[in-house]
């Protein structure tokens, strides 16, 4: 499964990356706006909104770029690292 997750912190892309990786899943972290962040989403499986620590802007490339590739949104408050488990552990049961 491929994963995007726009927002959170620039010192914990390592470990979002990292408990992607303990669930199986491809990883693009996105903390920063970027020129072409349209572009670089691509499409994924899953987009991981951290909506604490993300622009309205970065949030509305996301949301458009989701209905284009049809992928699912999940939107979280907080941007820790047992957050991100917790939605990668309920997106496996299904």
């Amino acid at each position: 499964m491929s994963v995007v997750i726009i927002g959170g912190h620039d010192r914990m892309v390592c470990e979002y990356k990292k408990i992607c990786k303990a669930h199986k899943c491809k990883a693009k972290v996105f903390t920063q706006m970027t020129t072409k962040l349209r572009e670089q989403i691509g499409s994924p499986d899953l987009i991981i909104l951290f909506t604490n620590t993300v622009s309205h802007k970065m949030v509305r490339y996301a949301v458009a770029e989701a209905e284009k590739s049809q992928a699912e949104i999940v939107r979280s408050h907080t941007s820790s690292g047992s957050a991100l488990t917790e939605i990668l552990s309920k997106k496996k049961s299904y």
